[in-house]
């Protein structure tokens, strides 16, 4: 059943001129455009069309998708970004607006998804500058990997992983190189990334109701970023599954989506697509990537995880994976000031993980080796027995104890008791920390 959905907003109309108005609030280093309603434009605010001694890297395309585009302008990626309507593409005069804000002798790369309205718009906004004398390249990115060939009238579809050819696109710009020389390394990486998505739920347009399209436990393979059908609706599965479904789909040979074979080196991203939590994120990301190196024989060099380009509050994540080679890491390494490009995850990887560190050993009146006794006593069996029968009666009280503490706190104790009880029953057991666990029967008997 359609409900109407609880949101943030004042008029539904004004959602994206008011989140301009926040963000640039919110980030010094950028400006809009004075040209509210129509013109909806975030550009840097270090940047004066008339001066700029570099290529400007310009995107946009309809609102909902946040932070894409407008999180991503910043010195080393975009220059502007032109915002259109909730899932509807920017008007011409605005992105032509954009152009004449922040473009220079050096000319202007426009980086367009694959979606009709998007080709159109800036198409006509890319000639229109021409004959005013700019000097105008643009790249089409379509990383879809959820339809089968011939890939539908249109093309594949432009997500997530045009971010990527964002800040490879302003590295680049940034050296100073010719509008040629960005474009041809722009379009290189589009032409290395593919993506896949996956929804558990669809999304809800400000100030109308959620549709009931995916029932209880289902989900929908391939649906596009502003609700589009996807490639199939299936019966939820554990993210295991899931992300190998997607990596596979991704990675097909006989489809040829991205040319990536055995061996090749890989970057690799996961998207949520807006009301996905950071945990679930992670846990896919962690699950994809010894997929990658096991399964697909794969080098995975870099790994971005969070909300790049979402659809509002649809929950769910994509997957993009892109051919690295060194100019492309570099690329990728190179610093930005863009405010939602993750930080921290350049350069290479130490080990995942590390031991843990062990107590310090101290001296000990016993002798003897520190394991389990050749028999126990009466009262080490009465103790044993006694540890393992509590254990099992907390576990029995697991929903008994959560509903208790829902009343009076986060509803968990009972689940928190589990764990600690399993715990305990795996230290008597556990050959590892018999020793400790006899030492302390020792002490007790």
């Amino acid at each position: 059943m359609a409900f109407q959905d609880k949101k943030l907003i004042n008029n539904p109309n004004d959602v994206v001129t008011e989140f301009i108005e926040g963000l640039v609030e919110t980030y010094p280093g950028l400006q809009y455009l004075d040209g509210f309603p129509q013109v909806k434009v975030v550009l840097r605010a270090d940047v004066s069309g008339g001066t700029y001694d570099k290529v400007a890297i310009i995107s946009g395309g309809g609102s909902g998708h946040e932070p894409a585009h407008a999180g991503f302008v910043g010195e080393g990626m975009l220059t502007a970004a032109i915002c259109g309507d909730v899932f509807a593409s920017p008007p011409v005069d605005s992105i032509l607006a954009g152009i004449r804000a922040v473009t220079g002798p050096m000319g202007c790369l426009l980086i367009v998804t694959n979606y009709t309205g998007d080709r159109l718009n800036f198409g006509l906004a890319a000639e229109q500058a021409k004959s005013e004398g700019y000097k105008v390249e643009t790249v089409i990115v379509g990383d879809d990997c959820a339809l089968p060939p011939p890939r539908g009238i249109a093309g594949r579809r432009g997500l997530a992983g045009t971010i990527l050819v964002h800040k490879i696109a302003g590295a680049a710009a940034a050296t100073g190189i010719s509008l040629a020389a960005v474009a041809t390394e722009a379009r290189r990486a589009s032409e290395m990334v593919g993506t896949m998505g996956v929804a558990l739920s669809v999304c809800t347009l400000p100030g109308q109701v959620t549709p009931d399209r995916l029932g209880p436990g289902k989900m929908e393979l391939g649906l596009g970023v502003h609700g589009e059908p996807g490639a199939a609706v299936a019966d939820l599965q554990p993210v295991d599954v899931i992300v190998s479904h997607v990596l596979k789909q991704i990675l097909s040979p006989e489809t040829n989506y991205v040319p990536i074979t055995r061996g090749s080196r890989v970057v690799l991203m996961v998207n949520g697509l807006g009301a996905t939590p950071a945990m679930e994120l992670m846990i896919t990301s962690g699950k994809a990537v010894p997929k990658l190196q096991l399964e697909h024989g794969l080098a995975v060099d870099r790994v971005y995880t969070g909300s790049f380009m979402t659809s509002l509050d649809m929950a769910g994540f994509s997957i993009s994976i892109m051919k690295a080679d060194q100019a492309i890491l570099q690329r990728l390494d190179a610093p930005t000031k863009a405010p939602y490009w993750p930080v921290g995850v350049d350069g290479n990887h130490p080990p995942a993980k590390i031991p843990v560190p062990l107590p310090p050993s101290h001296s000990t009146k016993i002798d003897e080796p520190l394991g389990q006794p050749a028999q126990l006593n009466e009262q080490g069996h009465i103790l044993e027995v006694a540890i393992e029968a509590a254990a099992n009666a907390v576990q029995n009280l697991r929903d008994e104890l959560n509903d208790w503490d829902s009343k009076v706190g986060d509803g968990d104790c009972g689940s928190t008791e589990v764990s600690h009880a399993k715990s305990y029953v795996c230290c008597v057991r556990c050959i590892e920390v018999q020793q400790q666990f006899w030492k302390t029967c020792r002490i007790i008997l």
